[in-house]
C-alpha cells in the first residue's frame, strides 16, 4: 500500500497492537522504523504526516536525526511518542518535531537518561513486532504505583527498580527481575515479593501503550493540537548521504530544498 500527500504513516510495533491503534487513527501502519525508512517514505509517497512510535535498533541501525530533519524540511509533519519516537522528539523538540505524552516529557526533563529506558526485545516484523521483554520506564512507573498504594515500601521500590535497571533490556521482565531479587536480594525483600508479584498481574503500568494511543487520538483531532512549528532549513552533509546509501537508497535527489 502506498501513501498519498493527505495520508498519515505510523511506525508501530511492540508499544501498541495495531488492532488497538486502528480504533484511534485511520493510517498506514508500518513496522518499527529503521535507518532510511523515513527517507524512503517521504521520497516515494509524500505523506502529510509521519508518526514515529517504535523503531528498530541493536541488530540494525536506528532512525537518524538527520532524516527526520530532512522530512520536516520537505513539509512533512513528524510526531513522536512512547518509545524511540519519544526519544527523538525530545532531542529534536526545538527543530520542528512534535512530541506527545509522559515519556516524551520525561526525556525532555532528563536529557541524560539512557535510551534503554524504552527499549524492549521484539519478534520479527513478519510476526507482528510483538514485545518479548518489558520496558524499564513502564517498570519504574509500576513500582512507583505499588509504593503509592502501599503494596511495597520505598526501600523495596528502590531495590526492585535498581535490579530492573541493571538487567540487559532483552532480559528485562517482571518475572526475571523478581526472581533475581528473590535469589540475590536480602531476606526482607524476598519475603515481600509474593505480594508484589500478585499485585503486578492486574495493576502494571503500560505507559508506552498509553502514550501511543494518546498520540494517535491527538493527531486524529487536529483542533486539539497546537499550530505546527515550521521545520528548519536542511543542509545535506556527507554523513547524511552515507547513511542513506547504507540504507540502500539512491541519494541523487536527497537535496536540502523543501
Amino acid at each position: 500500500m502506498t501513501a498519498t500527500r493527505n495520508e498519515i504513516v505510523v511506525f508501530l510495533g511492540p508499544s501498541l497492537e495495531i488492532e488497538r491503534a486502528r480504533i484511534h487513527l485511520d493510517a498506514i501502519y508500518r513496522p518499527p522504523a529503521e535507518q532510511g525508512h523515513i527517507l524512503e517514505i517521504v521520497r516515494r509517497h509524500r505523506p502529510r504526516a509521519i508518526l514515529l512510535v517504535d523503531g528498530a535498533f541493536a541488530s540494525v541501525p536506528a532512525v537518524r536525526h538527520k532524516e527526520i530533519l530532512w522530512a520536516l524540511s520537505r513539509g512533512v509533519e513528524v510526531y513522536g511518542a512512547a518509545s524511540l519516537g519519544a526519544l527523538r522528539a525530545a532531542e529534536l523538540a526545538g527543530l520542528g518535531m512534535q512530541g506527545y505524552g509522559f515519556i516524551y516529557r520525561w526525556f525532555r526533563a532528563h536529557p541524560l537518561a539512557e535510551d534503554d529506558e524504552v527499549a524492549v526485545s521484539m519478534t520479527p516484523p513478519a510476526l507482528g513486532a510483538a514485545p518479548l521483554s518489558d520496558a524499564l520506564i513502564d517498570m519504574r512507573l509500576t513500582f512507583r504505583k505499588a509504593e503509592r498504594v502501599g503494596i511495597i515500601t520505598a526501600a523495596l521500590r528502590r531495590l526492585v527498580t535498581d535490579t530492573a535497571s541493571a538487567a540487559h533490556f532483552q532480559d528485562r521482565s517482571y518475572p526475571n527481575v523478581l526472581e533475581t531479587l528473590r535469589r540475590n536480594g536480602p531476606p526482607w525483600a524476598a519475603a515481600a515479593l509474593p505480594g508484589l508479584e500478585a499485585w503486578i498481574r492486574g495493576n502494571r503500568v503500560s505507559q508506552k501503550a498509553l502514550d501511543a494511543e494518546g498520540l494517535l487520538r491527538w493527531v486524529a483531532a487536529p483542533e486539539r493540537r497546537p499550530a505546527r512549528k515550521p521545520g528548519t532549513c536542511f543542509t545535506v552533509t556527507e554523513a547524511f548521504l552515507r547513511d542513506a546509501e547504507a540504507a540502500g537508497l539512491d541519494v541523487t535527489d536527497l537535496d536540502g530544498d523543501g
